[in-house]
């Protein structure tokens, strides 16, 4: 008796895991609710200089996002990268909080934990 092959399944090891997805996603949200926060007078009040800092800073983000979508090694160190610097601006502008690094260092994490899954 001849037994059909079996068709196997090839998992892609590129493929997104669901935590990488929910922080693209939060991710893209975010990039886009910058744009008109830029206008408001709550962050030109900041500093002169700072809706400046922030558009760039939305664009960086938005960036690291489409990379981590894609599963790219370069976003998630350009992503703590930028962590950084973003931590470095706000103790400048005297706007640092300590709950401010919970969130990036999260998703940090996490994309460190899938980092051998990346291209």
């Amino acid at each position: 008796m001849s037994q059909a092959p079996q068709a196997q399944a090839i998992e892609n090891p590129h493929k997104r895991p669901v935590a990488i997805t929910v922080i693209c996603v939060i991710g893209f949200i975010g990039a886009a609710l910058t744009i008109p926060a830029l206008f408001t007078s709550a962050v030109q009040g900041i500093a002169p200089w700072y809706p400046a800092v922030l558009a760039i800073s939305a664009a960086i983000g938005l960036a690291c996002m489409i990379g981590l979508w894609m599963m790219r090694k370069w976003a998630v160190y350009t992503y703590t990268a930028f962590a950084v610097v973003t931590q470095v601006i706000m103790m400048a502008t005297g706007l640092w909080n300590p709950f401010g690094l919970i969130i990036p260092a999260i998703i940090i994490v996490i994309m460190f934990v899938y980092l051998s899954k990346m291209r």
